[in-house]
């Protein structure tokens, strides 16, 4: 069986030379993403990835093509996601590998499926690229709810091809990777008519599936193609894009691992053992801005903001599931505040240009992957520290943060400053569609009004307390101890109560379809996948193949 815990280490680097699961294609205006999976390169020993199932190494490739649409491959419009297989078009995720993987990696697998399925619907909405899944064959549970982060969905109107959320009955687990959700707040299926479908194995097909919207067309295999033409000239006619937009390479990440260490080009990660904590320190910009948008364009991804956004991407994604035991996350920062202000007035200014829109988005991805990290989150905004504009939004995205009020002995840095830029006031929302500082000042708009006053000031330890910017300041007397007593208090609670407590406190104000998904793979998927019922030696992942049924508590809590 697979052993998720293994030593092994996760690598989310990846490129088109490299796939073993998906075919890109782009073609001017149009795109194809083909599910064609190696049934022998699962990311673990132990099962093979039958009929297009998938691990999380699947769905890596999957997010590095979804990015490099974004940034390679500009001028695309509408991308067609299809299967390569014959009679299947995705089966969800692989069983075995479920079966046999230890709880957090089954946990942060679900997640990043998640945010890459949300990246989708990003794309939709904010990069002019729409999607449309052409399903022929069997699209059953992942495989559907992958069909249901597109904007449309055309189903094969023959004996082989349906559409199915079989967890329920099959697994003893539910749809937790956006397929509840997706169904009734997206696609709008009525209440009873979605109870029906996700308890039924086989699932839905031809025109039943168009009736209870969960598709939007069906077609012969004899019209398939033609069909699938119309609708993709459809979508294509709903985006407007910039004429002659020519892409820039995402190359490989420039990453020096040690035994405690990640070390990039702008981001270092120190990993405290000891004290279960990482420290992620961000250096800010070390020239100035360049002079226009066609410099810009020329630097590619060397220029600081989308360099920086990768590089902390990738470190957020190695703490999730290479350092399962480092609790909590240190937020740090070091270089010259009024340069980060530059570079976000520089994106700010360039409002008719693809690149500086997509940077903005990935941040925009980037600063949610943090909000919905299970780990406690802490910022220190300390002498020498550039959190200004963007890079302000991680303070605002952490559980508490601490400001050094005054100078140390010996240090020529001056006091400690925090900087906000417009950015901080709608470029950048949250799950919940507010702000990171209309969330943390819920029911406070008189509170908003005031931070927003104070745009591009540098703001000392004593301001930002009284403007609720940080948690709390500490001068050089206090700023040890109570730091240290802080992060020792918190590596001393329990992991899973603290996950918990974080994600509800993180996202307070209105319902999204977003936290409703992540909500329900935090509370509602996590427990289920720790209970007897699915995971227990007679749950249904264990017999799943077996030909047993499995043994089920009937029990209701």
């Amino acid at each position: 069986m697979v052993d998720a815990a293994a030593p092994k280490r996760i690598n989310f680097q990846t490129d088109p030379s490299r796939y073993r699961h998906w075919k890109l294609k782009a073609n001017g205006e149009t795109a194809e993403l083909i599910m064609d999976v190696d049934e022998n390169a699962g990311l673990f020993d132990g099962y093979q990835l039958k009929l297009n199932s998938y691990d999380l190494g699947v769905d890596i490739e999957l997010a590095d093509a979804l990015q490099r649409l974004r940034f390679e491959h500009p001028a695309v419009k509408v991308v067609v996601l299809k299967s390569g297989k014959e009679r299947v078009f995705c089966a969800g995720a692989n069983i075995r590998m479920l079966a046999g993987s230890a709880h957090s990696h089954k946990v942060n697998f679900c997640k990043f499926t998640n945010e890459t399925r949300n990246g989708m619907e990003d794309s939709s909405e904010n990069s002019g690229q729409k999607f449309l899944c052409a399903v022929r064959g069997t699209a059953a549970g992942g495989g559907y709810e992958l069909a249901l982060a597109c904007d449309k969905i055309i189903l094969a109107d023959d004996a082989n091809s349906s559409v199915s959320l079989p967890e329920i009955p099959l697994l003893a687990v539910l749809p937790g990777t956006g397929g509840l959700t997706r169904i009734t707040d997206k696609r709008k299926v009525r209440r009873d008519l979605s109870d029906a479908f996700c308890t039924t194995e086989e699932g839905v097909k031809g025109k039943r599936a168009v009736q209870w919207r969960l598709v939007d067309r069906v077609a012969t295999n004899t019209n398939f193609d033609a069909e699938v033409a119309d609708m993709v000239a459809e979508l294509a006619a709903s985006v407007a894009k910039p004429a002659g937009a020519r892409g820039i390479a995402l190359n490989p990440l420039t990453r020096v691992f040690e035994a405690d260490s990640i070390t990039y080009s702008s981001v270092r990660v120190t990993i405290d053992r000891g004290g279960r904590r990482a420290i992620v320190t961000i250096q800010g910009p070390l020239q100035s801005p360049p002079d226009d948008a066609h410099a810009m364009h020329s630097q590619g991804d060397q220029f600081w903001p989308l360099r920086v956004a990768r590089e902390l991407d990738d470190a957020i994604l190695e703490l999730r599931l290479n350092e399962l035991e480092m609790g909590t996350i240190v937020f740090k920062s070091e270089g010259d505040s009024g340069q980060v202000l530059a570079y976000d007035a520089f994106l700010a200014a360039l409002t008719d240009d693809w690149l500086a829109r997509e940077i903005r988005n990935y941040w925009k991805r980037v600063l949610k992957r943090i909000d919905v990290t299970s780990r406690s989150l802490v910022a220190t905004v300390e002498p020498g520290s550039c959190f200004a504009g963007t890079l302000a939004e991680i303070v605002f995205a952490c559980d508490r943060s601490f400001m050094f009020q005054g100078t140390r002995k010996g240090d020529n840095r001056g006091v400690a400053t925090l900087m906000l830029a417009e950015q901080n006031f709608g470029a950048y929302p949250m799950s919940n569609g507010l702000t990171r500082l209309q969330t943390r000042f819920l029911g406070e708009p008189e509170s908003i009004d005031a931070a927003h006053k104070v745009v591009g000031s540098s703001l000392d330890a004593a301001a930002c307390e009284d403007l609720g910017l940080v948690t709390t300041a500490f001068d050089e007397i206090d700023w040890d101890d109570e730091v240290r007593i802080f992060l020792e208090e918190r590596a001393s609670f329990s992991a899973d109560g603290l996950t918990g407590m974080e994600a509800n406190l993180r996202f307070p104000g209105p319902e999204t379809m977003e936290t409703k998904i992540f909500g329900r793979l935090t509370a509602w998927q996590n427990w289920i996948f720790q209970r007897p019922n699915a995971v227990g030696v007679d749950g249904a992942l264990k017999r799943y193949g077996t030909g047993v049924k499995a043994d089920f508590d009937k029990t209701r809590v």
